[in-house]
């Protein structure tokens, strides 16, 4: 197996627990709104609009770095539980710090678990890992580079 699959410029495709640590990577320290996460029953996905640090760019563009608007889409999600995350404040801004992956009882199944700063988490049960991430943008300057206690 080659790892995550990327699908052109800025998209990223995981099927298996390894590929999402890469995809966390990705995503550590996007920022979002609660009014952007999404799920959609009937479709059985979630997504999740955000606002990524372009970790990968390596600061080109000065001390900060860059941002980018991307897309998180789960595939094949039976259920989505959320703690300390207030579905009413839509405007609230949430950072989301990882992605892991959680195996169920019946392989591929589990729980995706998506965890962010103040102790906010999403568990997204899912047949299998169909994850997709996609930058939707062209990356932008941003003067601050998100910081991490050793």
């Amino acid at each position: 197996r080659r790892g995550p699959q990327q699908e052109g410029r800025g998209r990223l495709l995981a099927q298996e627990p390894a590929d999402l640590e890469v995809v966390s990577a990705a995503l550590q320290d996007a920022v979002a709104k609660i009014g952007d996460i999404r799920w959609d029953a009937s479709a059985r996905t979630l997504t999740l609009a955000c606002n990524r640090f372009r970790w990968e760019a390596g600061g080109r563009r000065g001390k900060g770095g860059e941002r980018v608007r991307s897309a998180l889409q789960l595939g094949d999600v039976t259920g989505v539980q959320a703690r300390n995350l207030r579905r009413d404040a839509k405007q609230a801004v949430v950072e989301l710090l990882s992605v892991a992956f959680e195996p169920g009882e019946q392989a591929p199944g589990g729980t995706v678990l998506l965890t962010f700063a103040g102790g906010g988490d999403l568990k997204v049960s899912v047949d299998c890992i169909e994850v997709v991430l996609a930058d939707v943008s062209e990356p932008w300057a941003t003067p601050r580079k998100p910081g991490h206690e050793d």
